[in-house]
């Protein structure tokens, strides 16, 4: 499958029908390749309308189901599991993410400081390093705004352990570029790569491992790091319990707000009759460097998707979607507007929308008017297992796949 992946549920749900005869045996088999960006045909090419919830995660896997028994389709179900994993992890260790987030803006404040920082550090995000596989993807992610799975680990082992540049650094180049960037897989996936998440265990990236996934197209023997001495960090980052799940809210004049977070809201808010909607962006608080274009594009059309089908499910007048600085400020003029004194909308995990949410929710709460988050059903049912490696979530599979699919929903197909 070739770019441009188009932004839509609809073309979300027609990308999952034709992947599906892909999604057992054969997926297993040659998901690690890299194919180079003309030839996705082995991957699902979902993660983008999966990390903005324009298609669920339950909505995958029950689709996965219908054909294939779990034994068949282990592989595909714990790609969509990780996702969660990552989502509930990061949710119970949030100071993870308050940290990188300090570390990136430092380090971009070394970059002004430090001309040999600055100039390494240019070379491997403008792809000019000497090493051809990682130049390449260097390009191909600024140009697309993707790259396979197996290729983002390559790419991360490289820039830490042969480039020596900062994880925080590389971490906020994917996370700005990627369309399916998402705070918790991203920010953890590269700390898993330096030894960081699961503590003293790195991934070495090695000639003979490109060379055998990219089926030859690269293959940089002499030129990568032989080893991966584990990255280290003095900061504790201690567990703390799920917020909880709010699930109801006083009746009256309720006014509706969509994110980047979820991008499906008439299934999530099937019965609500709100008084208006409002759109909201965040994508620019990513980073204090520029977002890809891919990246803004991306959350942009999958957000101006969500406003129209929620438009038309819910029967109400929706504005935006637009990305103010101030939140609080932004929610408060569209709710007295409109003399509403509820604002509902879906639970944002970690990251940029939620540091929105935070900062808008006292300044509401001073114009009395409430903000509700609504936790969907499968993170309820997935994030409280994400308390350590991803075994212990793993072990849990087949329950949660079964209480989902005791859940009544619709089906895709």
């Amino acid at each position: 499958m070739a770019f441009p992946v188009i932004t839509t549920r609809s073309a979300g749900i027609e990308r999952l029908q034709e992947f599906l005869p892909s999604s057992g045996h054969r997926y297993a088999k040659n998901r690690n390749s890299d194919y180079g960006p003309n030839d996705r045909s082995n991957v699902s090419m979902l993660s983008g309308h999966l990390r903005h919830r324009l298609i669920l995660e339950r909505e995958a896997l029950d689709a996965v189901l219908d054909r294939y028994a779990p034994s068949t389709a282990e592989k595909f179900i714990q790609e969509v599991f990780w996702r969660g994993y990552f989502k509930g992890w990061l949710e119970q260790r949030p100071t993870v993410w308050t940290a990188y987030r300090r570390d990136v803006f430092a380090l971009s404040a070394d970059l002004e400081d430090n001309s040999d920082l600055a100039r390494r550090y240019h070379q491997a995000i403008n792809g000019k390093t000497g090493i051809a596989c990682f130049d390449a993807w260097a390009q191909e992610l600024v140009e697309t705004g993707y790259l396979h799975n197996h290729t983002r680990m390559w790419f991360a082992s490289i820039w830490i352990f042969t480039l020596k540049l900062p994880w925080q650094l590389g971490a906020d180049f994917f996370y700005r570029h990627l369309i399916d960037g998402d705070p918790a897989s991203n920010t953890l996936s590269w700390r898993w790569v330096g030894g960081l998440h699961t503590r003293g265990k790195t991934y070495l990236a090695r000639p003979s491992n490109i060379e055998k996934y990219t089926d030859g197209r690269f293959a940089p023997y002499g030129r990568l790091a032989s080893s991966a001495l584990p990255l280290e960090e003095s900061e504790l980052h201690p567990k703390r319990a799920l917020p909880p799940a709010v699930a109801e809210f006083q009746p009256g004049p309720v006014g509706f707000l969509v994110t980047e977070e979820d991008g499906y809201s008439e299934d999530l808010f099937r019965d609500l009759k709100p008084a208006a909607g409002i759109a909201l962006l965040a994508t620019q608080a990513r980073s204090p460097h520029p977002i890809g274009t891919q990246t803004q594009a991306f959350a942009k059309d999958a957000l101006v998707d969500a406003v129209v089908r929620a438009t038309d499910h819910f029967q109400c007048p929706f504005s935006g979607p637009s990305e103010p600085e101030d939140w609080g400020a932004a929610l408060a003029s569209f709710a007295k507007a409109r003399d509403i004194e509820t604002i509902v909308t879906a639970y944002a995990p970690v990251g940029p929308v939620a540091e929105k949410l935070a900062g808008a929710r006292n300044y509401l709460l001073e114009q009395s008017i409430n903000l509700h988050e609504v936790r969907r059903s499968y993170d309820n049912l997935t994030w409280p297992h994400a308390t350590r490696g991803f075994f212990s979530l793993k072990k849990k599979i087949p329950d949660i796949l079964e209480e989902l699919q005791r859940m009544t929903s619709p089906r895709l197909l």
